[in-house]
């Protein structure tokens, strides 16, 4: 099969090769997915489970990409709840082979089913900024109708969905990025902008989550905004300062196919937006994960036209 590989961690995305690979076998509760299309998130090259598997031993080369959607071609041993043909997208394990290929071996409860009329590069733009838009609000910043929401970089993939999901579960927001990003940001709904270049960030006033996928001086100077009671939920690690009197969590996203399925219902009946950017061959993978200019929205692979 073909499929996008990394060897070398210093190269980061320039050091990604199309080869040809063997197929993957499907172990105990695994499922085959001839993948249609595949996500990838760029940090992705400086996270441990890229280059070690569980037992930290070495396991390049390997391939990268954690979403997609596609169809099962092959259950293993002791599968349950899918059906060979079935189309399904979901989030691939940190620590196996990823998405960048014709066909990934994959747990099934990792994925949910597709509906039909869904396309495949809508499904696969959605796992890991939905069910991290998700559980950041929800199971971690326990949010609720009437509370204040400050989503950082508010025009990315992430943070447009997490725009969407707050406001329609009862909550003002304000988003924050660029200059550039103000509009897009308007245009998914957040109901305030600040530009993190030029306004004041404290003139935001107190909030009662903050949903940081920046970090450094950002997520600093927000610690400042979190009323008594709130939450600060980073993506990019633990924060280097918390709340004086609220909580300050940072989690890792895991696959959830309860969730996976709320998502893709709100997408089907138009409550849920999806931000792709630019959408990509598996020819010309390397090239469109490698871009010369800053980028908006989710690329992604098409692996199958």
């Amino acid at each position: 099969m073909k499929a996008i590989v990394v060897t070398d961690e210093a190269a980061g995305t320039a050091g990604m090769k199309l080869v040809e690979q063997p197929e993957p076998p499907a172990a105990i509760n695994d499922v085959i997915v001839q993948v249609h299309a595949s996500g990838f998130v760029p940090t992705e090259m400086e996270w441990p489970s890229t280059w070690t598997d569980r037992r930290a031993l070495d396991r390049a080369p390997s391939i990268p990409g954690h979403e997609l959607a596609g169809v099962v071609t092959a259950l293993g041993y002791g599968t349950t709840g899918l059906s060979v043909g079935q189309r399904v997208f979901g989030l691939a394990d940190w620590h196996r082979d990823g998405t960048l290929a014709e066909y990934v071996a994959i747990e099934a409860r990792n994925l949910a089913p597709l509906p039909g009329d869904v396309d495949f590069t809508v499904g696969a733009s959605l796992p890991i900024s939905g069910l991290t838009a998700w559980q950041g609000l929800f199971d971690h910043g326990r949010l609720k109708a009437g509370q204040s929401v400050l989503a950082h970089g508010a025009a990315g993939a992430v943070g447009t969905m997490v725009t969407q999901l707050a406001r329609e579960a009862g909550a003002f927001v304000i988003g924050s990025g660029r200059a550039a990003d103000r509009q897009k940001a308007l245009d998914f709904g957040a109901q305030e902008f600040v530009d993190l270049e030029r306004d004041s960030l404290e003139d935001v006033g107190g909030v009662d989550l903050v949903f940081d996928v920046i970090g450094g001086d950002t997520g600093k100077r927000s610690v400042g905004l979190i009323r008594a009671g709130g939450t600060l939920v980073s993506v990019v690690g633990p924060p280097e300062v918390r709340p004086a009197d609220g909580l300050a969590v940072d989690f890792v996203v895991e696959a959830d196919r309860m969730q996976l399925s709320e998502i893709v219902q709100r997408v089907r009946d138009g409550r849920l937006r999806t931000n792709i950017g630019d959408v990509s061959t598996l020819d010309d993978a390397v090239a469109a994960l490698n871009p010369t200019e800053r980028t908006t929205g989710k690329t992604i692979i098409r692996v199958r036209p």
